[in-house]
């Protein structure tokens, strides 16, 4: 009888919604080798079996943040940290932070951060060019919102950018003017002048902000991501510092690349160089193509075909690109093999990616098998629901937006819009492959704050945003593994605990199956994260696997 390296007792195993839960699993060269109870899994134990003891706490399949930026992260990590959560509730405390920024910064040298929430704070509006010139006169200041569909710069900044008085806005982009005036505010493309006006971070910052981040995933219990849009920052050299971080065996976490494929982006380039669908190296596989469509709700930019409530009269949001030069980059990418993972968050804008998904299908190139995605999909419609569901076609929410963002939502589009947005209960009654993930750095990567809100439709000032679209918790957690698995074309190796996959685990401090759902979202964290049956976190340094 096969020994096994590994065995989890003493608590229960959540191995999948088909599969319930077990009383223990046992694992062998990575693998899961069996889950059953605790007796069948006893018989498994030799001399030199390790023991994980669960005391009680609940072991589930390493978690799948399906959409967010890992590398993007782990350089936000090294950015003035602007987030609510973090005391910034006023412009105020933005310039202070910036101030003291600046203060470890030479003359020229670019001050970066991310993470304000204009309707969080007490003015409820962006900073301006203006007041980050009094705190940083000498040096170019870039502040992201929340959501990254909107910044904020100063004027060295858009000096630096070759932002004047007269520069038109881009298309699919604002800069926007009061007054006849700059204000620094910018939005979707017009970003971009700053991004390529800022130095790029070198080979080794690109490698590092990845291992930061990805180790910083395993710490919450996910063991599988995407990243959302690699080359955006800093184009090939993205790729090739994954390259190199997954040739070396320090790449953290399962990591399915989405190519940044906009027309500032390296498609084609990566394509021609055979980063394709189906390349691996370690623990990095390639497949899916990055396209934006429209922005934010958060930031007024998603393209709705109603107007916000706020703003602007008759402000409908942006859409990036026509619908030629769309449905011209879906139907390219497509035909070159690559899944299709859109970023489309109004009705407006999923319904111009969604039609031109639909007419790339053809006999040569069918759509059908592909699992094309539309990344977010926050406010559609039922028959777009039933469209997708007809063609194969998934949605990748964020569940977090309504934690984070929900009662923005219905300030900016009213409570019916607001209710309707990221329907998980109609999207997996359709059967369609909703995966959890956060976008991260966009909200915070805590997966706990996230199956919350999927659980209850709470948001953080705990108004309930939909209620009909709760989930169960143990829909939630699929949605968080084997769902995203799925998008990532990875069923068969994560995303469950069943015999012959990869025992990627997480063992969480609390059983989230039967506790209260107020400690899911305050209290609950993730103890031990095993990968390729590995222990790779241990938060409490205890893990010592006795031989039995």
């Amino acid at each position: 009888m096969t020994q096994a390296d590994t065995v989890l007792l003493n608590g229960r195993i959540f191995c999948g919604m088909a599969e319930g839960f077990a009383e223990g699993l046992a694992i062998v060269e990575g693998k899961v080798l069996a889950v059953g109870s605790a007796a069948e899994i006893a018989t498994l134990q030799g001399p030199g079996t390790k023991v994980v003891d669960l005391g009680g706490r609940v072991a589930i399949p390493g978690l799948n943040d399906a959409h967010m930026h890992l590398l993007p992260l782990g350089l936000a990590m090294g950015e003035v940290n602007l987030r609510p959560e973090e005391g910034v509730n006023s412009i105020d405390e933005i310039l202070r932070r910036v101030a003291a920024a600046v203060k470890g910064k030479k003359p020229g040298e670019w001050v970066t951060g991310r993470g304000y929430d204009h309707n969080e704070l007490a003015e409820g509006r962006h900073p301006t060019a203006e007041e980050l010139d009094r705190v940083a006169p000498d040096n170019p200041v870039y502040m992201k919102r929340t959501c990254g569909h909107v910044g904020v710069v100063n004027s060295r900044a858009m000096q630096a950018a070759g932002i004047g008085h007269n520069t038109p806005s881009p298309d699919g982009g604002l800069i926007e003017r009061r007054d006849n005036k700059l204000t620094g505010l910018l939005a979707e493309s017009a970003m971009r002048l700053i991004v390529q006006a800022m130095p790029q971070p070198s080979a080794a910052e690109l490698k590092a902000a990845i291992e930061k981040a990805g180790h910083y995933m395993l710490a919450q219990g996910f063991t599988s991501v995407m990243d959302a849009g690699v080359g955006m920052l800093a184009g090939m050299a993205e790729i090739e510092a994954y390259e190199e971080v997954a040739r070396a065996g320090t790449l953290p976490v399962r990591t399915w690349v989405c190519i940044y494929g906009n027309a500032d982006g390296i498609g084609d380039e990566a394509h021609a160089a055979g980063y394709r669908f189906g390349r691996e190296t370690g623990l990095l596989r390639y497949g899916a193509m990055k396209v934006f469509g429209d922005g934010s709700a958060g930031g007024l930019t998603a393209a709705m075909s109603e107007p916000y409530l706020v703003g602007e009269p008759d402000n409908r949001g942006i859409f990036i690109y026509p619908d030629e030069q769309m449905h011209g980059y879906l139907a390219h990418y497509h035909k070159l093999g690559y899944q299709l993972a859109i970023h489309a968050i109004g009705d407006a804008a999923i319904e111009q990616v969604l039609s031109g998904i639909e007419k790339a299908d053809s006999a040569e190139h069918p759509i059908r098998g592909r699992r094309h995605r539309i990344e977010h999909c926050g406010f559609l419609t039922d028959g777009q629901l039933a469209r997708m569901a007809a063609a194969g076609i998934d949605p990748v929410p964020q569940p977090a937006f309504i934690y984070e963002f929900g009662d923005l939502y219905v300030t900016n589009l009213g409570q019916q819009r607001a209710d309707a947005s990221y329907p998980m209960r109609k999207w997996l009654d359709a059967g369609l492959n909703a995966a959890a993930s956060s976008d991260a750095p966009v909200c915070a990567t805590d997966p706990f704050k996230n199956l919350f809100t999927m659980v209850t439709r709470q948001t953080k000032r705990h108004s309930v945003i939909g209620g009909d679209e709760r989930l169960s918790m143990e829909e939630a957690v699929h949605a968080y593994t084997a769902l995203g698995a799925y998008t990532q074309f990875a069923e068969d190796r994560v995303g469950r605990l069943v015999p012959g996959q990869f025992a990627d685990i997480a063992v969480l401090s609390h059983d989230i199956f039967s506790v209260l759902v107020e400690a899911v979202e305050n209290d609950v964290r993730c103890d031990l994260t095993l990968l390729d049956g590995e222990v790779v976190f241990d938060r409490h340094g205890q893990f010592a696997a006795a031989a039995q």
